[in-house]
């Protein structure tokens, strides 16, 4: 009985010793950075260093925290720029636990951690979109142009007719949020790495009216380049009419010329044929004559004259001459 009762006694010996022994030493991983509290409040160094490190087993208790660099996805939230738009913006930021202890003191774990992320980082987010134009959020950087001249877009007050400046850029805001909340975050143990824009849309219930708005704007844009098209095309026939007229008249200049030089070498050709004998005038008014009367007398042509007209005397003459006789046949062949 009594051998009995000391194995019992050397089972439990044992078995705390081996809880203790087990308690009493721990691992720190790579990714890893270790607090040891005793009764709830931290006492030594952080470990960030890996490996088996020891501890009073029972009293004392390892708070594990990452060394790696983590992820926060913010809400999607609706806020107003300085050019009174509503947009919802969707956000994404990395961070990390840059001081152990105090991250534990003020916060105790990453689920506080990322409540309070929520609370500054979107703070910070809607105070910096609330001070700038909602072109800086759309353009990259101030250094980048549009793609289109967007000043053909007549109008004011509205976006796209006629962008104003790009100041900043959206990095640069990104870059805003970013310094503004890390001195923030600082003081709770956390290292801000990086903030940037997810995405960024018009409110869902003006989206239609800001889609119609650019349509129109474009189609100002349209409308103008067909003007502007129409004039050139007005122009160039303008242009082609002219010279086509030009040369009309160059040419006609031409034939003219040409046609009074003729004219000129005709008349005095008939004046000094008809100048060389009486016989040749004779011939000539005879011809001038008879083409007057075929260019003059068409059918059904009226025409009332004196008897004693000159324009009358050849067919006077025609008409006063007798019939004259038949030549006399020839004499027969002998």
């Amino acid at each position: 009985m009594k051998f009995r009762a000391l194995s019992i006694l050397l089972l439990v010996a044992a078995v705390f010793l081996f809880l203790g022994a087990s308690g009493a030493f721990f691992i720190v991983p790579e990714t890893e950075q270790v607090i040891i509290t005793q009764f709830g409040k931290p006492v030594g160094e952080t470990i960030t260093h890996a490996g088996v490190h020891f501890k009073t087993p029972f009293i004392q208790e390892v708070h594990r925290f990452e060394k790696r660099v983590l992820e926060w996805d913010g809400p999607v939230a609706e806020m107003p720029t300085k050019d009174k738009l509503y947009i919802v913006v969707d956000t994404f930021g990395r961070w990390r636990i840059s001081d152990p202890m105090q991250f534990f003191i003020r916060l105790r774990d990453e689920r506080s951690a990322q409540s309070r992320l929520d609370d500054i980082l979107g703070s910070e987010t809607r105070n910096t979109v609330a001070r700038h134009e909602l072109v800086e959020m759309i353009r990259t950087t101030k250094d980048r142009k549009a793609a289109v001249d967007d000043t053909l877009v007549e109008g004011s007050g509205s976006v796209a007719a006629g962008l104003p400046p790009i100041q900043f850029g959206r990095v640069a805001l990104e870059k805003e949020i970013t310094d503004e909340a890390r001195t923030k975050l600082a003081e709770f143990g956390i290292e801000l790495l990086d903030v940037r824009f997810k995405r960024i849309n018009y409110n869902p219930a003006v989206s239609a009216k800001i889609y119609d708005r650019m349509t129109s704007e474009r189609r100002q844009i349209a409308e103008r380049f067909r003007s502007e098209g129409e004039g050139e095309a007005a122009k160039i026939i303008g242009s082609k009419d002219r010279d086509l007229k030009e040369i009309e008249s160059e040419a006609y200049r031409k034939v003219q010329t040409v046609e009074g030089k003729a004219d000129a070498e005709a008349t005095g050709i008939y004046a000094k044929a008809y100048n060389q004998s009486p016989e040749s005038r004779d011939l000539y008014e005879f011809q001038r004559t008879l083409e007057t009367y075929k260019t003059s007398f068409q059918r059904d042509t009226t025409l009332i004259l004196s008897t004693q007209s000159s324009f009358l005397r050849f067919l006077k003459s025609a008409s006063s001459t007798p019939n004259p006789k038949p030549p006399p046949p020839p004499p027969p062949p002998q």
